[in-house]
Formats: C-alpha cells, structure tokens, sequence
C-alpha cells in the first residue's frame, strides 16, 4: 500500500513539474530572434520561388471553395480528397522540399491567397480561411513580416513561433497578392544552425 502512495506521489510531482515547466514562457533572447529575423529572410525567398507564386496567382482567379468556411473545414479529416488536394499540388510540394532543407527547423508551412484561403500546406491547417488575423492581414496590407508569440506545442513538447511574409505580386512588388505562414521550432533555433539556402 505504501509502494502505490509513493508512487502516486512521484506520479504527481512529475506532472506538476511538466505543467509547470508547459506554463514557462519561451524566452526570445537576441542571438534567437537573430535566427528567426534570418528565417524571415529566408521565407521571404521562399514566397517569391516561381512556383509559390504561380499558384497564388491561379488561386486569385478562382477564389475560395464556394460554401467553405472554418466551421465547415474543421469537419474535414485530414485525409479526406478536399484537404489531399492542397498537400499534393506543385505550390505544397515545393514547401515541402524546402521545408526538408531545414535541419527540422521548420514544422509547418501554409500558402494563404488573397482573401485568405488556402493554396498550399504541408499538413492541414485549423482554419480555412485566415483572412482578419494579424498573421495574414499585416503581411497582405503593409508588406511587412510578421512574427507571433512563443507556443508551447501539446504534440511535439516543444515551443515553436509563427512567422508570415507577404507574396508579391510579379507584375506590381508594392502589392501583395498571397501569404506565406512558417512554423519554426524555438527549441531547434535555441541551438543555432544557419538556414539552408533554398533550392
């Protein structure tokens, strides 16, 4: 009886001691926003590979799936035809491969178009449409990088950070016409290895 308290005990001190350190704030010092300000260079050149932007550009043209919203989109497995579609077209496999040049840096890449909705991803994203998040609007309106706040991801146990740049237009450099949202890990990036050069 008192081996199962112990243990009982131990049992609950560890998961004290893993929600507490879940609970820790990521801390962003400046040799780690040195590499991330380097990923925002690097993704940037990542939004303007010929492929990315040719499937932004067709996106454009035809706009989002008729009758899909975010509501509509979480029902969707992840397997299903519909989500398939985004994973195995040019744009996603083009992130794909780049994605691989990362020394596991990068965990996630989604292509946004115009209004939003999606293009391309490397796994199905939460939300369909991300037209009104500061992650989508400040890179589509001010052409500027944006970059979120330190996570802690349930999946991996790791903490990674989202960072978006705008996809400009080939005839017009001062518009954007698309998005472009990376995944890094924070835990990969605390021990410094250079971006790869994209191919």
């Amino acid at each position: 009886m008192k081996r199962i308290a112990m243990l009982s005990c131990l049992l609950l001190a560890t998961t004290l001691v893993a929600q507490e350190e879940k609970t820790k704030k990521f801390e962003i010092t400046k040799p780690v926003q040195e590499q991330i300000d380097a990923w925002k260079k690097t993704v940037a050149e990542w939004a303007a590979d010929k492929v990315v932007v040719a499937a932004v550009v067709a996106q454009n043209e035809k706009g989002p799936i008729e009758g899909m919203d975010n509501k509509k989109w979480k029902t969707l497995r992840r397997r299903s035809p519909e989500v398939d579609a985004f994973t195995d077209n040019p744009a996603a496999k083009k992130l794909s491969t780049l994605a691989k040049t990362s020394n596991a840096v990068v965990t996630e890449a989604f292509l946004n178009a115009g209004k939003g909705e999606k293009v391309a991803f490397l796994e199905k994203t939460s939300s369909y449409l991300h037209a009104g998040s500061a992650k989508f609007d400040v890179p589509l309106q001010k052409l500027e990088s944006w970059q979120g706040q330190p996570e802690f991801d349930e999946s991996s146990q790791t903490y990674a950070i989202q960072i978006a740049v705008p996809v400009l237009d080939p005839k017009d450099p001062k518009k954007a016409i698309g998005v472009l949202v990376v995944g890094l890990s924070l835990d990969q990036i605390a021990n410094p290895k250079p971006p790869a050069p994209a191919k």
